[in-house]
Parts: structure tokens; sequence; C-alpha cells
């Protein structure tokens, strides 16, 4: 599930930035589902690449939003263009860049049995998804519980994480030799509450889980 963030969370929405949305030139929209995982998680630690106002935001015909919408090339009818929030960010690399925020929603394209979402806005909300090209929120400050699939390492509370790299990029990490993005106040595990299977454990087995104070 591309959800990397369980519901507990506190913050002040003039913490959240709606300016940007997720950079999809390299990513594959077939792959951006809600069944999958990868860059366009909500709970991932993202840097701006784009930050260029001046930008038209509209897709130019050989992008691959621009075919999401299908066939727009008909002759002598009016042309269709998908419009795109042209400011960006990415997945940041906690030993090269500067995070910026963590994701609040996933970005994502079709749902777990491929539906397109651009014509199931109301199954978009439920999942708590924007579509590529959307500004998607991105947190700068409070509260947030992230599940372990979000996590690189096995943090205590009270110890500081950071952004992770290589691998575990996007993800909170316990390497101090990357940039500090936060502290871990509360650890648990869904998984012990009882036996039945939890909705938001990460993989079926486990559903560790941290509360993590962010300030960037």
């Amino acid at each position: 599930m591309a959800n990397r963030l369980l519901p507990f969370r506190q913050y002040n929405e003039h913490d959240v930035v709606n300016l940007f949305s997720l950079d999809t030139s390299s990513l594959t929209l077939a792959n951006m589902r809600h069944d999958s995982n990868g860059a366009w998680d909500s709970g991932v630690i993202v840097k701006i690449t784009n930050g260029d106002m001046t930008q038209a935001p509209v897709v130019d015909g050989a992008s691959q939003l621009q075919s999401y919408l299908g066939k727009t090339d008909y002759p002598h009818v009016g042309g269709n263009a998908y419009q795109e929030v042209p400011l960006k960010v990415d997945v940041a690399d906690g030993a090269a860049d500067v995070p910026f925020g963590i994701t609040l929603r996933q970005t994502i394209a079709f749902d777990e049995n491929g539906e397109k979402l651009l014509y199931y806005k109301q199954k978009l909300l439920e999942l708590q998804g924007v579509l590529p090209g959307e500004a998607v929120p991105v947190l700068t400050k409070g509260l947030i519980t992230v599940a372990s699939a979000g996590i690189a390492g096995s943090p205590a509370a009270g110890d500081k994480v950071y952004a992770g790299t290589g691998a575990n990029s996007g993800k909170f990490s316990t390497n101090s030799g990357n940039a500090e993005v936060g502290i871990v106040v509360a650890t648990g595990d869904r998984a012990d509450i009882g036996t039945n299977p939890d909705y938001f454990s990460t993989d079926g087995t486990t559903g560790a889980y941290c509360v993590i104070k962010i300030d960037l």
C-alpha cells in the first residue's frame, strides 16, 4: 500500500505547503498504483526540484501525463490539455539534498484494480491520494505516525531521525551522517494488540510504527 502514514497526526495547516506536485518524469504511470510502493507514496521525505513559477501549467503533447487523458489528437475536435502544477518535488537523498518536508498524500494514477483514478474521484479521495500533476500537500512541521515501510532501521523513543540515502531515500533513517529531520516521540506495534490482521500492518505480519516530530 502506498500510504506510509498512519491516521494519528497533529499539525497546524499553516505548516502544510500546497504549491508543489510530484515530479513524475522518471516514473512510470502504470506503476503508480495504490497497491504499489515507490516515490509516489505518502510519508515520503521530499526535496524541491523546480521552483520556477513562470512556467505555464499545461503539459505538452509528448508528456506521459498528457497521454493519461487518453487519445487527445482527434482531427477537427477542440484540443484537450492536462493541467499540471509546474513547481516540483522529488524524493530527497539525505546525504546530498536539503529535505523540504513530508508528503501527506499519495500521488497515484490507478487503484489496486488498475482502474484510472482520473475518472473515479470519489475513490481517489477515499485513498487519500492526488492525481499525477496535482499539488501534493507537504508537511514541514508537526507530529506524524510513520509505518515501518517508511523507516530504515529501528529508532527508539527519544532518538533523532534523519533522511535516508541510496535505496532508503525518502525514508526516515537512523543514519546520523544524513540531514536531520526530527525526533521519535513514541513507538509501537499494532500487530501486538491482538490476533486479528491489522489493516495498517506493513506486510501482513507487523504493524510497527513510530510517532515522529518533524521540524523542517
